[in-house]
């Protein structure tokens, strides 16, 4: 972020603050629908930590640290909108948006809804160091910064997040093999 704009803003310049949320909007929609898995609570948590945000931001001590301490604000706005609602029901499902290059399109878009599923079972603290990690393909020490955690413990929740993943994957595996029919025995 252009710490410039970020002084601006911190100084209470509604123009500059107007810039960034345009630059940042559809980057935190993106982080927090994939955290949340729910189109409304995502957007209640994005308006939720820009608004934190503005109100703020002239407490911000380093402009160039604007990124962490905006994704923080975020964070802990999805993790709100979590305890708001114990049980999610996801209306929508984001998919990738390039499409399968394999010639197998089906099995493309049923790999896809399995990850799906799987994600869908982690928890929020699982999700979010996914996502931070490698959607938006941020540092530890961002992520750390960002989920106001240890960099130590964002590596162990990196590893216990992609381990409940994997078990996730294999249990949903396991339930679609007892599913199929029986395989006739020559």
């Amino acid at each position: 972020m252009d710490t410039d704009l970020v002084r601006s803003a911190m100084r209470g310049d509604e123009r500059a603050f107007t810039e960034i949320v345009n630059s940042v909007a559809d980057r935190f929609l993106g982080v927090a629908h994939r955290i949340l898995r729910d189109a409304v609570l995502a957007e209640d948590a994005v308006q939720q930590a820009l608004l934190s945000a503005w109100r703020d931001l002239p407490d911000l001590r380093d402009p160039a640290k604007f990124d962490g301490w905006s994704y923080r604000l975020l964070i802990r706005a999805c993790y709100m909108e979590a305890r708001k609602r114990n049980r999610w029901h996801p209306t929508t499902i984001v998919r990738s948006i390039a499409e399968p290059t394999a010639p197998d399109l089906i099995g493309g878009i049923i790999e896809r809804e399995r990850l799906e599923r799987g994600f869908e079972r982690l928890s929020v603290d699982h999700r979010s160091v996914l996502i931070l990690s490698y959607y938006l393909d941020l540092p530890s020490e961002q992520v750390a910064e960002a989920l106001d955690i240890p960099v130590g413990t964002v590596y162990s929740r990196l590893h216990r997040a992609q381990q409940a993943l994997r078990g996730a994957l294999e249990a949903d595996g396991r339930a679609t093999d007892l599913s199929a029919p029986p395989q006739a025995i020559e």
